[in-house]
């Protein structure tokens, strides 16, 4: 039987890479996403080799979460893989200069979001004792570096919620693990500086970054275990990168 995987944040980076990986080996998929065009495009590529549904919600709105992922059609409510990919960095500021509508974006989204899909699937994963969840989480969350203030705690929070997750699920089979990247060349950058391309590509000049297919193989690797077998947490960066502050570059 076809399993069927759900992807939120998937219009993009890691998100889109995934799917289309998770198409090309036939798995049943769920995307999520804000962008409907975005999501129409995938729907018509990645729909020619497997069956493809789409969801256009913001995580962050509780309601359409609950709603869409209870509203799915037969063929794909039963959810065997979760992965909690959407998130975002807005703003790279002292702490005393943030702005709070920056900070809030960032804890709905990485945070809260998370946990609203995890809440919807959950129950069904519960109920037949078997699943899948994988967080996308960040260096961010296993250190904190100059002005990353929110959103390092929004993926430390990710970590913890991730520890939280497969000791409370632990009882019921279901597998838990996060995947940790640093440095990868996505819309990331252009998000968190508002638009500004010049500066947001600098972040990634002078050395080679990790492509969102790079992380979309090791998501695939990590699912494809042995069902005995959980990847609990794994961190990942571009060899060039050391620290979150220390990056090797050749300019």
């Amino acid at each position: 039987m076809k399993k069927t995987v759900l992807i939120t944040g998937a219009t993009s980076g890691i998100g889109k890479a995934t799917a289309t990986l998770f198409a090309s080996r036939g798995y049943n998929l769920v995307l999520c996403g804000r962008r409907s065009e975005r999501l129409d495009e995938l729907q018509n590529t990645l729909g020619l080799n497997t069956g493809i549904h789409t969801l256009q919600f913001d995580v962050r709105d509780r309601e359409a979460v609950f709603a869409g992922i209870k509203d799915l059609p037969k063929e794909f409510s039963r959810i065997d893989i979760l992965i909690n990919n959407a998130g975002n960095a807005h703003g790279l500021d002292l702490i005393d200069q943030g702005n709070p509508d920056d900070w809030d974006a960032m804890l709905d989204i990485n945070v809260k979001g998370l946990l609203y899909v995890s809440k919807a699937v959950l129950p069904q994963m519960v109920g037949r004792k078997s699943g899948h969840i994988i967080n996308i989480g960040s260096t961010a969350g296993k250190e904190v570096y100059p002005k990353g203030n929110v959103y390092c705690a929004s993926k430390y929070a990710v970590d913890a919620i991730n520890q939280a997750m497969r000791i409370d699920l632990n009882a019921h089979g279901i597998r838990v693990g996060a995947v940790n990247p640093g440095l990868v060349e996505t819309e990331f950058s252009e998000v968190r500086f508002k638009g500004d391309a010049d500066k947001a590509e600098k972040v990634y000049q002078g050395y080679k970054p990790l492509k969102p297919e790079d992380i979309a193989e090791i998501i695939h690797f990590v699912v494809t275990r042995p069902y005995h077998v959980n990847i609990a947490d794994l961190v990942v960066m571009p060899t060039a990168q050391a620290s979150s502050t220390i990056v090797k570059k050749e300019l």
